[in-house]
């Protein structure tokens, strides 16, 4: 689906209300994040990629969501302050929003339609152990859980899906991420 996501208005974490425009020419990982979970060490993988693809035009953009057992129960200054101290994060975050469900964030109504289905590492296994749990999502095409990713191009249309287990290293997201910004 042709669906420019940047035509999108977000809340960051300073409260601050802008337009995701504001990122058009650049390559974007847009990434729901939380600080309490098995996956939260991707902090510092994200912010690996984001220090070396940042002279070339790329950006991670965290938004962080509470929706996956309770897993960011923090105020927006809890978690800036622990990104910025346990992971050294410099890339933007936003405020919390929800990824699933009716108060569904209008950015991840557009990321979703445009690529309903996540690319994940071989041999993965993950949604079927989350679905083991009782967490498998409710709806086709639902966020898994917390790091799930999307590449964006510089144009503002989805290019690639990733599940929560695919990590920023590796080499499949990573080539994906060195073709968009050669592009």
């Amino acid at each position: 689906m042709n669906q420019d996501i940047l035509n999108t208005d977000i809340t960051t974490i300073d409260g601050e209300k802008i337009s995701l425009e504001t990122y058009r020419g650049k390559v974007l990982l847009v990434v729901n994040v939380a600080s309490k979970c098995g996956l939260t060490p991707q902090y510092e993988q994200l912010e690996n990629i984001q220090q070396a693809w940042e002279k070339d035009g790329f950006t991670v953009l965290g938004f962080p969501c509470n929706q996956f057992l309770g897993q960011e129960p923090g105020s927006e200054e809890e978690i800036k302050t622990f990104c910025s101290t346990t992971y050294g994060v410099s890339f933007p975050l936003s405020a919390k929003i929800d990824v699933n469900g009716e108060n569904r964030h209008p950015l991840y109504t557009k990321l979703i339609a445009a690529a309903p289905e996540a690319t994940a590492p071989a041999g993965s296994g993950f949604y079927e152990r989350m679905e083991s749990k009782g967490r498998a999502p409710l709806n086709k095409g639902d966020i898994l859980w917390n790091f799930e990713k999307f590449l964006v191009g510089r144009d503002g249309q989805v290019i690639q899906r990733f599940s929560p287990d695919m990590t920023p290293e590796d080499p499949v997201l990573q080539d994906a991420v060195k073709l968009a910004l050669a592009k």
